[in-house]
């Protein structure tokens, strides 16, 4: 199925799947990724929106903004290639510089894509690897760890976080759709990223199911808790006040 101007089969699977493209609008005012991933100061792309998550889950912690901006883009990217890889068999060309990011939008990340042209090759894991892994999230992470000091781990878990919900939800939607061959493409492709080196250590997958071995630290928003795939049961208890020493006042000595 060859890739369409619109990409319009990306729709029908739900809002985290679909790609706007130019016929839907202008979006040249909006910054690229490839902005977001190279900030240049206090005001730039991936900046603003970490900012606005903080504001919106109104905590004062920008590590936890950070690392959940960080998740939710993430979902939208694996999302958008594996249903282009799925239900087209193509990949258009998906690099920082041609994806607009909409940074004032609500969930889901609002993206556009500068005219829909097919990479070249196959799209298999090893195509969607190079794409999303290799062409996003590893500068993204690189940036959230030099400016917010965001561990690697938690952000690779974020990432095959991700790829699990994006692939599941892929999958339910195709067999409700009386479409086996295409849940079980999305399943197949899932499983192959995730022997992928950044995505091997992040989790364990049984079925359509995922455990991740970090915290996307979403229990330390006001109000917030555990997700269903995180690694601790429940939320864990917040630190303990420090004992004071005698002879230290009520310094901690720790």
């Amino acid at each position: 199925m060859d890739l369409d101007p619109e990409l319009a089969a990306l729709r029908p699977p739900g809002p985290f799947f679909t790609l706007r493209t130019a016929p839907y609008g202008n979006p040249a005012g909006l910054p690229t990724l490839a902005a977001a991933y190279a900030p240049q100061g206090p005001d730039d792309p991936l900046a603003a929106r970490v900012r606005l998550v903080a504001r919106r889950l109104r905590t004062p912690e920008p590590r936890v903004a950070a690392s959940l901006a960080q998740q939710g883009l993430a979902a939208r990217l694996w999302s958008a290639a594996l249903g282009c890889a799925v239900l087209y068999g193509r990949l258009p060309e998906l690099r920082p510089g041609r994806l607009r990011w909409d940074i004032e939008a609500s969930a889901p990340d609002d993206l556009w894509l500068t005219g829909v042209r097919p990479s070249p090759g196959d799209a298999d894991a090893a195509a969607l690897a190079d794409a999303v892994l290799h062409g996003h999230l590893e500068p993204l992470g690189e940036t959230l760890r030099n400016h917010y000091g965001v561990a690697a781990g938690l952000l690779w878990g974020n990432a095959g976080s991700a790829l699990a919900g994006a692939a599941r939800e892929l999958e339910r939607w195709a067999r409700a759709q009386g479409r086996p061959g295409t849940a079980d493409r999305a399943r197949a492709l899932a499983g192959e990223l995730f022997g992928h080196p950044l995505l091997r250590a992040t989790g364990t997958r049984t079925g359509t199911a995922f455990r991740r071995r970090s915290c996307c630290l979403y229990y330390r928003v006001p109000g917030g808790g555990v997700c269903g795939d995180c690694c601790f049961p429940r939320p864990p208890a917040a630190p303990r006040a420090p004992t004071a020493v005698p002879g230290k006042g009520d310094r901690p000595t720790g």
